[in-house]
């Protein structure tokens, strides 16, 4: 039989199509504002664990702190991400972890030494090293491009509270979380809006006792309790689990070491099997790979995720 060309190439258009179409979904989180970032983040005693993208994950061909890296990370798991605010010599606030631009773009020296218009002459490296097409982000465009699609942390860096807080308040995206390391530095954010969400360290029960006298709400944050599983954090999860509150464990400085890919995934389990409920990870691929097996049939959050396009 006599298949007409223009029909069989129609075929394989639509074909390619599908394919591209599939490709190009990414899982995202539901959450339109704060009370909803709220009741996601609260603590049930039945959670879904949850993965948090450290500088949005680490991968091949993807720099780090750069949105094309959280929307590669969404393709493969819904995630939150925490992401590092500098300033630049002209106070433009920019996506960057280190002081330095060295180990992660082809340029030299401070971030803060560089007006903005002289940082986008620069290109970022990804993980290995490599150069690739890819400039230096704003905060002020990671925040806009996450609004529908995902929850975004700010780290403390070198952006003065006041500076950052004013960006804050001028977004229309309030879907965004403030990392602090003590009950002060907690308590000059929620002085000024106190809807403000916090990923908080809370690494002892001094630490926790500072957050209770300071005010500040306990449906107003996470808790950052450290980098390894180890038998001292089952008193932190009770407090902290019997106030509502979600405890997280980050795997950057500590399991995501690990060379060896099966003893990494071990430790991402065990650190939900232990009681944590949010793991960060440089891995974040790698540790919803990991812990598939232990996702509860029964998922309370399934309401805040969902799937979108590009």
């Amino acid at each position: 039989m006599k298949i007409n060309s223009s029909f069989f190439c129609a075929l394989i258009f639509l074909f390619s199509f599908n394919i591209l179409s599939a490709q190009e979904k990414i899982n995202v989180l539901k959450i339109d504002n704060i009370k909803q970032l709220q009741e996601f983040f609260r603590y049930t005693g039945k959670n879904t664990p949850i993965i948090s993208g450290h500088r949005g994950g680490t991968i091949k061909g993807f720099p780090e702190n750069r949105i094309e890296s959280f929307q590669n990370t969404l393709k493969y798991t819904p995630a939150f991400f925490e992401i590092d605010p500098r300033l630049t010599k002209d106070s433009v606030v920019v996506l960057m972890h280190d002081a330095t631009l060295n180990r992660t773009t082809n340029g030299t020296g401070k971030v803060a030494d560089y007006t903005y218009a002289e940082l986008q002459k620069l290109r970022l490296k990804d993980v290995d090293g490599n150069l690739t097409e890819y400039k230096i982000p704003t905060l002020k465009e990671a925040i806009e491009w996450s609004r529908g699609k995902t929850v975004l942390n700010l780290d403390k860096k070198d952006v003065p509270f006041d500076l950052q807080q004013k960006i804050l308040a001028e977004s229309a995206n309030k879907v965004i979380m403030v990392t602090v390391h003590d009950a002060k530095h907690a308590k000059f954010y929620f002085d000024r809006n106190p809807e403000t969400m916090f990923s908080a360290f809370v690494k002892t029960k001094a630490a926790f006792s500072e957050y209770e006298a300071a005010g500040i709400p306990w449906k107003n944050m996470i808790a950052y309790i450290g980098s390894v599983n180890k038998p001292e954090n089952a008193e932190l999860f009770k407090l902290l689990h019997d106030k509502g509150v979600m405890c997280m464990i980050s795997a950057a400085p500590s399991y995501d070491k690990l060379e060896d890919k099966t003893e990494r995934s071990k430790q991402y389990r065990d650190t939900f099997l232990q009681g944590a409920d949010i793991l960060e990870s440089d891995l974040p691929i790698d540790v919803a790979e990991a812990i598939k097996t232990i996702n509860p049939k029964n998922n309370l959050k399934k309401n805040f995720f969902s799937t979108s396009k590009l």
